[in-house]
């Protein structure tokens, strides 16, 4: 793993990691989610380099080292989009997607975005799914009021003694390890992006969007929109915006993160399976 960074279009210096075998298959690019970092990836980067996939995987606009640097190492603004707000961060995927061609020429790119990564992400291939030869979203949630849970997350799985972060994950490793881990905070994305932006979250997959192959892997339990969420972006895909090849996975009781879940190996090989059968040599 080698780690590098470009500049935006609004002076924020990414930094990102690059997890590069010899002549790859495609190359992953891992949009993480709010509260989160690209560090936090690295098993999911290791899993799709033994499967002959190089992965890019950059800590986005106010989160891990990105987000560190972006506010002088003030960790109390982590989360905190900073100049350009939520549009400049969706920019900010273009930018990376173009580093990763001009470094991988004529190498197909997947783009899996988890969480607001994803949220980000549905915004972005409305215009730009062309740039991508499969598409990944993970613990996402259709874009509509209603179908988003905009409330405390952790609701379903309060109980005396309750770290708050039951609704991540089954595995106690995991709430143990976010609670440690300096560059994790809470996902409360009106606190963090504002009203304007918190808006600009909603939407519906483009009628005019580019075809091309979607998996939505979702926990069932998970609280931010879970199966029935991802149900409806699914039929959307396929209804609104005319998309030929639409799946679906559901993990029965995993909650939000399932690349972090007591399945995970399950989750992830399941994800290579998809993106491999799409991605034929």
């Amino acid at each position: 793993m080698i780690t590098s960074e470009f500049t935006d279009a609004h002076g924020v210096v990414i930094t990102y990691d690059v997890y590069s075998i010899p002549t790859p298959r495609a190359v992953v690019q891992i949009m993480h989610g709010l509260g989160d970092h690209a560090g936090r990836y690295t098993h999911v980067a290791a899993a799709l380099n033994s499967a002959g996939y190089s992965v890019y995987a950059p800590d986005q606009r106010g989160h891990g080292r990105t987000g560190v640097r972006q506010f002088g190492g003030d960790l109390s603004k982590l989360g905190k989009l900073g100049p350009g707000g939520l549009r400049a961060a969706v920019a900010d995927f273009t930018q990376m997607t173009n580093i990763i061609r001009d470094e991988n020429p004529g190498v197909p790119i997947v783009l899996l975005g988890h969480s607001m990564g994803s949220l980000m992400g549905q915004i972005l291939i409305n215009e730009h799914a062309a740039d991508y030869a499969a598409v990944v979203f993970s613990g996402s949630a259709y874009r509509q009021p209603g179908s988003m849970n905009a409330g405390k997350l952790n609701k379903n799985f309060d109980a005396p003694g309750c770290t708050g972060h039951e609704w991540l994950s089954r595995d106690p490793a995991v709430w143990t390890s976010f609670k440690e881990d300096l560059w994790t905070f809470e996902a409360d994305t009106l606190k963090l992006y504002g009203l304007a932006d918190g808006l600009r979250l909603f939407g519906k997959p483009s009628p005019h969007m580019a075809q091309v192959p979607l998996l939505l892997i979702v926990g069932e339990d998970d609280p931010l929109g879970g199966k029935p969420s991802n149900i409806k972006l699914a039929e959307s895909y396929i209804e609104r915006a005319g998309q030929a090849d639409v799946t679906v996975g559901i993990y029965p009781e995993a909650r939000h993160e399932i690349f972090n879940e007591t399945n995970k190996e399950q989750v992830i090989d399941d994800m290579i399976s998809w993106i491999s059968e799409r991605n034929a040599d």
